[in-house]
């Protein structure tokens, strides 16, 4: 199996980001962290919990349109059976994000019936939303306050600085720009961030990228990469043979009649992000322990 080098990638505002969680956490009641549905464990920044220590919180699962629907619904068990509210979206089609303020109200249930008994139930309730870069958090926004404050770009590290964007008169929302962690806890995890776009591009090898996301699709979900690629895959077969053969079947040559792997790697993760390969979860409940 072919083994791509380490993935690091914290750029100076990543590490601006972090601090202005910190200075901005008591102007909020509740943290609401975003996480990408196809890779739950790895699009958990582990700095949020250190940084917002006993907020109140509320969990959202985005993208759940390109996820394996039993999967994120075992997700949803995992995480509501600790008393976290757990809403699954899709930012792009607004599934799912009608559920998100009712989730918020019952989180903060205490603190809304305190403020009821002091005359203060007009006083909006205000959230921080946190996310690894790429995972749509911005669309999230967008969505939700019906409205496009938030900037949305399909590549990482677009949302630089704060803004407060209002839901309702009674729900509002601090927008905080995308934020990793400066080191990776293992190899599949900065992988998986890899393959959704939580990384640059331009950092990456994207030949032995696609190399990795094809061995790895070759083990959980191989029908689906058959019936994309109209292949046939021999159980020796490595990622870079899988990508020589569909470059090979997309007609991607160059001069000489050698196969384009750039074009047929580019192709292969632009395939995988725009969900076309189908419905993928990379990381299940099972695999907590394991990662």
């Amino acid at each position: 199996m072919s083994q791509s080098p380490s993935i690091q990638w914290f750029p100076g505002h990543m590490a601006k980001t972090r601090r202005l969680i910190k200075e901005c956490l008591p102007l909020v009641d509740a943290v609401v962290e975003i996480r990408d549905a196809r890779i739950v464990i790895s699009s958990k920044n582990p700095e949020i919990d250190k940084l917002i220590g006993n907020k109140k919180r509320v969990l959202v699962l985005n993208k759940a349109d390109c996820a394996d629907s039993e999967t994120t619904r075992k997700w949803c068990e995992y995480y509501r059976a600790q008393g976290i509210e757990t809403v699954v979206t899709d930012s792009r089609s607004g599934k799912g994000i009608n559920a998100f303020p009712g989730a918020v109200r019952r989180a903060l249930s205490e603190l809304i019936e305190k403020r009821a008994a002091k005359g203060m139930s007009a006083k909006a309730i205000k959230v921080m939303v946190v996310g690894i870069p790429n995972v749509g958090k911005s669309s999230f926004i967008n969505r939700l306050s019906k409205s496009k404050k938030a900037k949305v770009e399909d590549r990482p590290g677009v949302t630089r600085g704060i803004q407060w964007v209002d839901v309702d008169s009674s729900l509002q929302l601090l927008d905080m720009p995308g934020m990793l962690w400066p080191k990776f806890e293992s190899q599949e995890v900065s992988e998986h961030l890899a393959f959704t776009g939580a990384v640059k591009d331009d950092i990456m090898d994207i030949e032995l990228l696609a190399v990795r996301l094809l061995e790895t699709l070759k083990d959980k979900y191989p029908q689906m990469l058959c019936a994309r690629y109209n292949i046939e895959i021999g159980d020796d077969e490595d990622g870079y043979e899988l990508l020589l053969k569909i470059g090979a079947k997309r007609g991607m040559r160059i001069s000489g009649g050698e196969i384009n792997t750039e074009r047929a790697a580019i192709a292969v993760i632009d395939e995988f992000r725009g969900c076309k390969i189908g419905r993928i979860s990379l990381e299940s409940v099972e695999d907590i322990e394991r990662m």
